[in-house]
């Protein structure tokens, strides 16, 4: 490149605004980092974008959101009925337990002080804790019988994420998801994370990681708080016309240098997000625009209500994004809340208050607009929380510890069977013992969901092919598949 070039690249680039704001210049930066192909394995350069790609088998799912409960809901206060836990409360475990802290543990099995109830034609039980997922038990697929025999929070939530337990860099699901099928909108990121306004979740960023892949792949963030994006609208003087030359002199620098490099394979990728910048300036305006909603859908969510506003916003997001074709779209919560070692009593009403009307909206609507059927909705944590009491000094105070032996999670949509619960817990809730699924099941299940092979789908890295659960043992979970 001429000094000509180098400067007016660099010129454009330090002086130039158009008006992207922080989250297309994060979406647009991740497509420059496309890692180059693997120095000994020969081929031809690859080329990484996000073009909408074939699956390998007709997908019953097009995209997923998932609302990721950070810390442990505790699956027998909510979803896992046990009466022989509420009969022997107060008495000595009898089986072997590992606590995360020892120094408060107590082999006192601790029944739950909610009822249970079976609802909907399936029957299936949950807590009075969860009245409004309750109402939605006949489109719900209850997994009570999750393992990751592993009871810490980031060992647990790398392994649902990554395939591995506790392994940083490897790729999140929905990154391998955009490597295989790409996206389906060229206005909007395909992969977008919702954070909460009260700060990251537990194990941060790592969380929407892309790891070896490029990261033209990781999740892109949105601001938790209005305006969701960040000087979305380019300076008055920028505007029409002067935008667009621009974007076309950027275009004919990074041409003029990909003619001279063609094995820089990042530089198709960068041309392309430029462009996908000045397209998300109208359509994530609209797409974040919730009030076109109807009142009906609003309250639906709990907009009009404190305690579900935040939580339900954003799942009212979480469906306009994919109704404009995102492929993956994930919901986080700050923090951990629902790790419940003390106060129990308490801490486990508020989030539950917090979060459960607005996930129930969330399938509701989608049901109704028609869309249940190809996207997928998860709901459920990285563990479950222990059978016995976490001593804290009085009843009232008292919590739960870790578990990753067994606990639950629940799907709906996208070709998941509705209406059932699948797998069991021992009677004290402990480990599961009847078809225990792993996180690698899990990541199976949906790869199949939208027509990927689990086992095919392969990313060349430090000389090796590399697959989703880095050849852990894993299946397809058939029987809840509808």
């Amino acid at each position: 490149m001429n000094s000509w070039d180098q400067m007016a690249r660099r010129a454009f680039l330090r002086d130039g605004s158009l008006g992207v704001g922080s989250l297309a210049l994060a979406w647009l930066m991740q497509q420059e980092q496309a890692a180059a192909a693997p120095a000994k394995i020969p081929q031809t350069p690859q080329v990484f974008d996000l073009k909408a790609k074939t699956s390998r088998t007709t997908p019953k799912a097009k995209a997923m959101i998932s609302l990721f409960q950070h810390g442990g809901p505790s699956h027998m206060d909510l979803t896992d009925p046990k009466p022989e836990l509420t009969k022997f409360s107060g008495t000595d475990y009898t089986g072997e337990i590992g606590f995360s802290f020892v120094n408060e543990a107590s082999k006192k099995l601790l029944g739950s002080q909610w009822k249970f109830s079976k609802h909907g034609e399936c029957g299936t039980e949950f807590s009075e804790l969860l009245p409004y997922t309750a109402s939605i038990a006949d489109d719900l697929c209850l997994i009570r019988s999750m393992h990751t025999g592993a009871n810490g929070h980031e060992v647990s939530i790398r392994y649902f994420h990554g395939g591995i337990p506790g392994v940083l860099g490897r790729p999140h699901f929905a990154s391998w998801l955009l490597y295989g099928l790409g996206s389906e909108t060229q206005n909007l990121p395909a992969y977008m994370v919702l954070t909460d306004p009260g700060g990251h979740p537990v194990d941060g960023v790592n969380n929407w990681s892309s790891g070896f892949m490029p990261a033209l792949y990781q999740g892109t963030v949105l601001r938790p708080q209005e305006p969701r994006i960040l000087n979305l609208d380019a300076p008055p003087h920028l505007r029409g016309e002067p935008q667009r030359q621009n974007l076309d002199l950027l275009q004919t620098l990074n041409r003029r240098h990909a003619e001279r490099f063609p094995a820089e394979n990042e530089l198709d990728a960068r041309i392309a997000s430029y462009e996908l910048a000045a397209r998300m300036q109208t359509a994530a305006r609209e797409a974040l625009d919730i009030s076109q909603e109807t009142k009906a859908t609003q309250e639906l969510y709990g907009l009009n209500d404190d305690a579900t506003r935040e939580y339900g916003t954003r799942c009212l997001i979480a469906r306009r994004l994919v109704e404009r074709g995102v492929r993956f779209v994930q919901l986080f919560l700050a923090g951990q809340p629902w790790d419940n070692h003390s106060h129990l009593g308490t801490a486990l009403p508020s989030i539950c208050r917090r979060t459960d009307q607005p996930a129930a909206a969330l399938v509701t609507d989608l049901k109704q607009r028609g869309m249940l059927d190809e996207t997928i909705v998860h709901w459920g944590g990285e563990i479950g929380r222990l059978p016995v009491t976490q001593n804290q000094g009085s009843p009232e105070k008292n919590g739960r510890d870790h578990n990753g032996q067994g606990f639950s999670i629940w799907l709906a949509g996208g070709g998941i069977k509705p209406g059932m619960a699948f797998g069991t817990t021992d009677e004290f809730g402990h480990k599961a013992v009847e078809n225990v699924v792993t996180p690698n099941d899990y990541q199976a299940t949906l790869m199949h969901l939208f027509g990927l092979d689990w086992n095919e789908l392969s990313y060349h890295y430090n000389g090796q092919p590399q697959i989703i659960t880095a050849g852990r043992p894993a299946h397809v979970v058939q029987e809840i598949l509808a």
